[in-house]
Protein backbone atom coordinates (compact mmCIF):
# COMPACT_ATOMS: atom_id res chain seq x y z
CA UNK A 1 0.00 0.00 0.00
CA UNK A 2 1.33 3.41 -0.98
CA UNK A 3 1.54 5.87 1.91
CA UNK A 4 3.84 8.59 0.53
CA UNK A 5 4.34 10.38 -2.78
CA UNK A 6 7.58 12.29 -3.33
CA UNK A 7 8.41 14.70 -6.14
CA UNK A 8 11.50 16.18 -7.74
CA UNK A 9 11.35 19.96 -8.21
CA UNK A 10 12.95 21.46 -11.35
CA UNK A 11 11.50 19.93 -14.51
CA UNK A 12 8.88 18.02 -12.54
CA UNK A 13 6.96 20.72 -10.67
CA UNK A 14 8.83 23.79 -11.89
CA UNK A 15 8.52 24.12 -15.65
CA UNK A 16 11.63 23.88 -17.79
CA UNK A 17 10.34 26.73 -19.92
CA UNK A 18 10.27 29.09 -16.96
CA UNK A 19 13.76 27.97 -15.95
CA UNK A 20 15.04 28.96 -19.39
CA UNK A 21 13.48 32.42 -19.00
CA UNK A 22 14.88 32.74 -15.47
CA UNK A 23 18.43 31.89 -16.53
CA UNK A 24 18.23 34.37 -19.40
CA UNK A 25 17.17 37.10 -16.95
CA UNK A 26 20.09 36.19 -14.67
CA UNK A 27 22.53 36.58 -17.56
CA UNK A 28 20.93 39.91 -18.51
CA UNK A 29 21.50 41.17 -14.97
CA UNK A 30 25.08 39.90 -14.97
CA UNK A 31 25.89 41.80 -18.17
CA UNK A 32 23.72 44.86 -17.45
CA UNK A 33 26.60 47.17 -16.53
CA UNK A 34 29.37 45.26 -18.26
CA UNK A 35 31.19 45.96 -21.48
CA UNK A 36 31.45 42.27 -22.21
CA UNK A 37 32.82 40.53 -25.28
CA UNK A 38 29.80 38.24 -25.52
CA UNK A 39 26.05 38.59 -26.04
CA UNK A 40 23.50 37.59 -23.40
CA UNK A 41 22.26 34.73 -25.56
CA UNK A 42 25.77 33.37 -26.12
CA UNK A 43 26.57 33.70 -22.44
CA UNK A 44 23.42 31.78 -21.54
CA UNK A 45 24.28 28.97 -23.95
CA UNK A 46 27.76 28.53 -22.49
CA UNK A 47 26.47 28.86 -18.93
CA UNK A 48 23.83 26.17 -19.53
CA UNK A 49 26.36 23.81 -21.11
CA UNK A 50 28.92 24.21 -18.33
CA UNK A 51 26.24 23.82 -15.67
CA UNK A 52 24.93 20.63 -17.29
CA UNK A 53 28.44 19.17 -17.47
CA UNK A 54 29.22 20.04 -13.86
CA UNK A 55 26.06 18.56 -12.40
CA UNK A 56 26.54 15.43 -14.49
CA UNK A 57 29.97 14.99 -12.89
CA UNK A 58 28.53 15.51 -9.41
CA UNK A 59 25.66 13.01 -9.72
CA UNK A 60 25.74 10.69 -6.73
CA UNK A 61 28.73 12.50 -5.22
CA UNK A 62 29.07 14.37 -1.90
CA UNK A 63 27.14 17.61 -1.82
CA UNK A 64 28.74 20.84 -2.94
CA UNK A 65 26.74 24.05 -2.47
CA UNK A 66 25.00 24.95 -5.71
CA UNK A 67 25.53 28.64 -5.03
CA UNK A 68 29.30 27.97 -5.13
CA UNK A 69 29.02 25.92 -8.33
CA UNK A 70 26.99 28.64 -10.04
CA UNK A 71 29.42 31.38 -9.00
CA UNK A 72 32.47 29.37 -10.10
CA UNK A 73 30.97 28.75 -13.55
CA UNK A 74 30.02 32.40 -13.96
CA UNK A 75 33.50 33.50 -12.89
CA UNK A 76 35.05 31.20 -15.51
CA UNK A 77 32.93 32.84 -18.18
CA UNK A 78 33.69 36.31 -16.80
CA UNK A 79 37.41 35.68 -17.10
CA UNK A 80 36.97 34.32 -20.61
CA UNK A 81 34.86 37.25 -21.84
CA UNK A 82 36.27 40.08 -19.76
CA UNK A 83 33.47 41.12 -17.41
CA UNK A 84 33.00 41.32 -13.66
CA UNK A 85 30.64 39.02 -11.77
CA UNK A 86 28.32 41.16 -9.61
CA UNK A 87 29.06 40.87 -5.90
CA UNK A 88 25.39 40.12 -5.28
CA UNK A 89 25.24 37.36 -7.92
CA UNK A 90 23.52 34.83 -5.66
CA UNK A 91 20.93 37.40 -4.58
CA UNK A 92 20.27 38.13 -8.27
CA UNK A 93 19.97 34.39 -8.84
CA UNK A 94 17.37 34.01 -6.08
CA UNK A 95 15.42 37.11 -7.12
CA UNK A 96 15.12 36.06 -10.77
CA UNK A 97 13.90 32.63 -9.76
CA UNK A 98 11.31 34.19 -7.50
CA UNK A 99 10.15 36.54 -10.25
CA UNK A 100 10.08 34.22 -13.25
CA UNK A 101 9.68 30.67 -11.93
CA UNK A 102 6.39 29.01 -12.90
CA UNK A 103 4.82 25.67 -12.09
CA UNK A 104 3.33 23.28 -14.60
CA UNK A 105 -0.45 23.96 -14.69
CA UNK A 106 -1.51 20.72 -12.96
CA UNK A 107 0.88 20.91 -10.01
CA UNK A 108 -1.21 22.59 -7.30
CA UNK A 109 -4.32 20.53 -8.07
CA UNK A 110 -2.30 17.29 -7.94
CA UNK A 111 -0.54 18.10 -4.67
CA UNK A 112 -3.76 19.17 -2.96
CA UNK A 113 -5.63 16.08 -4.12
CA UNK A 114 -2.89 13.75 -2.87
CA UNK A 115 -2.97 15.38 0.55
CA UNK A 116 -6.77 15.24 0.56
CA UNK A 117 -6.53 11.49 -0.01
CA UNK A 118 -4.25 11.13 2.99
CA UNK A 119 -0.88 10.59 1.34
CA UNK A 120 2.33 12.04 2.78
CA UNK A 121 3.47 14.49 0.10
CA UNK A 122 7.19 15.16 0.01
CA UNK A 123 9.86 16.88 -2.05
CA UNK A 124 13.28 15.37 -2.79
CA UNK A 125 15.58 17.60 -4.80
CA UNK A 126 19.17 18.57 -5.52
CA UNK A 127 19.11 22.05 -4.08
CA UNK A 128 20.51 24.50 -1.56
CA UNK A 129 18.09 25.07 1.29
CA UNK A 130 17.87 28.85 0.90
CA UNK A 131 17.21 28.66 -2.85
CA UNK A 132 14.50 26.06 -2.46
CA UNK A 133 12.62 27.76 0.36
CA UNK A 134 12.70 31.14 -1.39
CA UNK A 135 11.43 29.56 -4.57
CA UNK A 136 8.66 27.49 -2.97
CA UNK A 137 7.40 30.47 -0.99
CA UNK A 138 7.36 32.66 -4.10
CA UNK A 139 5.38 29.97 -5.93
CA UNK A 140 2.97 29.64 -3.01
CA UNK A 141 3.44 25.90 -2.51
CA UNK A 142 5.79 25.67 0.48
CA UNK A 143 2.92 24.61 2.78
CA UNK A 144 1.72 21.90 0.40
CA UNK A 145 4.54 19.55 1.43
CA UNK A 146 4.63 17.38 4.53
CA UNK A 147 8.40 17.03 4.19
CA UNK A 148 11.20 18.56 2.14
CA UNK A 149 14.58 16.89 1.63
CA UNK A 150 17.47 18.58 -0.18
CA UNK A 151 20.88 17.36 -1.23
CA UNK A 152 22.31 19.98 1.11
CA UNK A 153 20.59 18.31 4.04
CA UNK A 154 21.41 14.73 2.97
CA UNK A 155 25.02 15.54 2.11
CA UNK A 156 24.89 13.94 -1.33
CA UNK A 157 23.48 14.57 -4.78
CA UNK A 158 20.96 12.21 -6.34
CA UNK A 159 21.00 9.35 -7.19
CA UNK A 160 22.91 8.57 -3.97
CA UNK A 161 20.58 6.49 -1.76
CA UNK A 162 21.20 8.71 1.29
CA UNK A 163 19.01 11.43 -0.24
CA UNK A 164 16.06 9.08 -0.61
CA UNK A 165 16.65 7.32 2.71
CA UNK A 166 16.56 10.68 4.49
CA UNK A 167 13.18 11.47 2.92
CA UNK A 168 11.72 8.06 3.76
CA UNK A 169 12.81 8.41 7.38
CA UNK A 170 11.09 11.80 7.66
CA UNK A 171 7.87 10.33 6.29
CA UNK A 172 8.10 7.25 8.50
CA UNK A 173 7.56 4.87 5.58
CA UNK A 174 9.42 2.02 3.89
CA UNK A 175 10.65 2.31 0.32
CA UNK A 176 8.00 -0.05 -0.99
CA UNK A 177 5.34 2.19 0.54
CA UNK A 178 6.40 5.22 -1.50
CA UNK A 179 6.63 6.48 -5.06
CA UNK A 180 8.99 9.07 -6.48
CA UNK A 181 8.12 11.27 -9.43
CA UNK A 182 10.93 12.92 -11.38
CA UNK A 183 12.01 13.94 -14.88
CA UNK A 184 15.51 12.42 -14.93
CA UNK A 185 15.62 8.65 -15.55
CA UNK A 186 19.22 8.21 -14.39
CA UNK A 187 19.03 10.35 -11.25
CA UNK A 188 15.39 10.05 -10.23
CA UNK A 189 14.30 6.59 -11.32
CA UNK A 190 17.61 4.87 -10.57
CA UNK A 191 17.91 6.62 -7.21
CA UNK A 192 14.37 5.74 -6.15
CA UNK A 193 14.67 2.10 -7.14
CA UNK A 194 17.85 1.71 -5.06
CA UNK A 195 15.73 2.10 -1.92
CA UNK A 196 12.73 0.12 -3.27
CA UNK A 197 10.61 3.16 -4.07
CA UNK A 198 8.39 2.91 -7.13
CA UNK A 199 9.70 5.22 -9.84
CA UNK A 200 7.52 7.41 -12.05
CA UNK A 201 9.07 9.39 -14.90
CA UNK A 202 7.46 12.63 -16.07
CA UNK A 203 8.32 12.92 -19.75
CA UNK A 204 5.99 15.52 -21.25
CA UNK A 205 7.33 15.27 -24.80
CA UNK A 206 8.61 11.70 -24.99
CA UNK A 207 12.16 12.92 -25.55
CA UNK A 208 13.61 10.48 -22.99
CA UNK A 209 12.12 7.38 -24.56
CA UNK A 210 15.49 5.62 -24.86
CA UNK A 211 15.77 5.65 -21.05
CA UNK A 212 12.20 4.68 -20.18
CA UNK A 213 13.45 1.24 -19.17
CA UNK A 214 14.98 2.76 -16.05
CA UNK A 215 11.53 3.68 -14.73
CA UNK A 216 8.46 1.69 -13.74
CA UNK A 217 5.83 4.16 -14.91
CA UNK A 218 5.94 6.87 -17.59
CA UNK A 219 3.57 9.83 -17.51
CA UNK A 220 3.12 13.04 -19.49
CA UNK A 221 0.90 14.86 -16.96
CA UNK A 222 1.30 14.90 -13.18
CA UNK A 223 -2.39 14.20 -12.66
CA UNK A 224 -1.69 10.65 -13.88
CA UNK A 225 0.07 10.08 -10.55
CA UNK A 226 -3.34 10.09 -8.85
CA UNK A 227 -4.48 7.05 -10.85
CA UNK A 228 -1.19 5.19 -10.41
CA UNK A 229 -1.04 5.46 -6.63
CA UNK A 230 -4.68 4.46 -6.24
CA UNK A 231 -4.18 1.37 -8.40
CA UNK A 232 -0.93 0.09 -6.85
Amino acid sequence: MIKAVFFDFVGTLLSKESEAVTHLKIMEEVLKNANAEISTKQLLEEYEQLTKEEFSKLAGKPYKPIRIIEVEITERLAKKYNFEVPEDFWQIHLKMHQLYGKLYPEVVETLKELRKRGYHVGLITDSDNDYLRAHLEALGIFDLFDSITTSEEAGFFKPHPKVFETALKKAGVKGEEAVYVGDNPLKDCVGARQVDMISILLDKTGEKRELWGECEFIISDLKEVLDIVSEI
